[in-house]
């Protein structure tokens, strides 16, 4: 007599599926395990990261180290900067050095402005023959490589505002203005830059038949040489700029310059001229100590936050007995161990080692260094060459070229294609893949496993029952057959 049975156990009393969850709990041992080892990849990997962001860091460093114009900042100071500012342009050319300016004239741009014309009206048609070039003689000196630019004005251009636009549409140097005042507006003609040859001359071709009156285009001229009308009158001489050259000198010798600016008087220094005095002014060229000695402070900083981090990534508590991620990791220890051996080795040079920089290992016992200020001024101040030259000198050999060439080399070894850290976070997605691999094959074996238990307990869960039905069965019928026989 066969039984239905819906649910494993059910039928025979068993508790399959609570045996069922513990055996395969036994056989998901091995996965948890790989899951655990997984997590300690992933783990790794992000460590791995970490460090390679701080050692970016300490090679940013390591590449200002290595650069000699870090080592050659200067800085540039004037006693009376609303005469002469001074600035460092190239810290490697600039010498230290100090010297007196004085200036007589500042550089100007040359500029004339017309009589006023009523708003509006019309100012008549022609030709504008613009030309830059040098008044200073007297009469005009083409400036070299210019030529003459010829601006048609029509009818549809005859108005103050319409000649502005045409002349600043030729974009020929000359900037063109419209001021409006009490009487009308008046036509400003302004040198693009400052200095004698980039004066202008305006003559003009009138529409009216007169080129040289104060009516039509004409009054708009602007040509000495030819006469006192248009913008060279008389009655516009108050509005008359001529352009000039700076003049100053630097401890005496003449200095003459078309801008206000000179930067190639002195090397890796600009000096800008704002206004004239009849007393010198002091300017100073002077060794940047202040930003050396960040920068060598940046280093430290960057070196001990490098080597907190490894001390941390590989640290054993005692007490706790309990152990960081990385610690025993052959590739951290290496790192870490190449980094503090650096520190001790010599450089060709006057300057042998940091410590007679006044950098070292500190006293706090974990193998960060600081930075002794007194002595490293003290050295700045002896010789800012051998300072520079203790980490910028390139010997062509490993052991005694400057500090700043060394650890650049090791930062760029560690974090360069196939480099200890490349190397090691490659490793590791490897060991991820296979882990991957690993536990999918895994997964693949618990499932048929638990198949092949379930389909186990379900037959003998079947058959139990179907025992029980029939012991029920025979024992029912032996009730009845001793109740037939009593």
């Amino acid at each position: 007599m066969a039984a239905s049975v819906s649910s494993a156990g059910i039928g025979s009393g068993l508790d399959v599926e609570s045996i069922i969850t513990k055996l395969m709990n036994v056989e998901k041992v091995p996965l948890t395990k790989l899951q655990t080892t997984a997590s300690a990849i992933d783990s790794k990997i992000s460590a791995y990261g970490t460090l390679q962001s701080q050692f970016a860091s300490l090679q940013d460093i390591a590449n200002k180290l290595a650069t000699a114009s870090a080592w050659n900042s200067k800085t540039a100071t004037s006693s009376d900067a609303t005469v002469v500012k001074a600035a460092i342009t190239d810290g490697a050319r600039a010498s230290a050095t100090s010297f007196s300016v004085q200036v007589s004239q500042l550089a100007k741009a040359q500029s004339a402005a017309s009589a006023a014309v009523a708003a509006g009206s019309a100012t008549g048609t022609g030709t504008l023959k613009l030309q830059l070039g040098n008044w200073s003689s007297g009469s005009f000196v083409a400036k070299d490589g210019s030529s003459e630019l010829s601006i048609d004005i029509t009818a549809a251009d005859a108005t103050v505002s319409g000649v502005a636009a045409r002349i600043n549409a030729a974009n020929a140097g000359v900037t063109a203005t419209v001021v409006t005042d009490s009487t009308g507006e008046r036509l400003l003609l302004r040198s693009s830059t400052t200095g004698e040859s980039s004066g202008f001359r305006l003559q003009v071709v009138d529409g009216d038949g007169n080129d040289a009156d104060d009516a039509g285009l004409s009054r708009f001229a602007f040509d000495p040489a030819a006469g006192a009308f248009g913008m060279a009158g008389a009655a516009q001489a108050s509005a008359l700029q001529m352009g000039q050259n700076a003049h100053a000198t630097l401890n005496g010798i003449a200095i003459d310059s078309e801008t206000n600016t000179l930067s190639d008087t002195v090397p890796g220094l600009s000096m800008t001229l704002t206004k004239e005095t009849t007393s010198a002014v002091e300017v100073s060229v002077a060794v940047d100590n202040t930003a050396i000695t960040k920068l060598a402070n940046d280093f430290v900083t960057a070196y001990n936050a490098t080597n907190s981090m490894l001390n941390q990534a590989t640290k054993y508590d005692a007490s706790t007995k309990t152990a960081a991620l990385l610690q025993g990791d052959s590739t951290t220890v290496s790192m870490q161990n190449a980094l503090r051996r650096l520190l001790s080795t010599t450089t060709a040079g006057n300057i042998p080692m940091l410590s007679n920089l006044g950098i070292g290992v500190s006293k706090a016992g974990d193998g960060s260094i600081a930075l002794d200020s007194t002595k490293f001024s003290a050295a700045l101040a002896k010789s800012p060459a051998d300072v520079q030259t203790f980490f910028t000198n390139a010997t062509g050999n490993d052991a005694t070229q400057g500090f700043g060439l060394k650890l650049k080399g090791l930062m760029d070894t560690l974090l360069g294609t196939g480099g200890a850290i490349a190397s090691k976070t490659a490793s590791l997605d490897k060991q991820k893949k296979a882990n991957s691999s690993d536990q999918d094959a895994m997964n693949s074996r618990l499932a048929a496993t638990e198949a092949r238990i379930r389909a186990q307990y379900t037959a003998l869960d079947t058959k139990v029952a179907s025992l029980n039905v029939l012991s029920t069965y025979i024992t029912n019928q032996i009730a009845q057959w001793n109740k037939s026989t009593s």
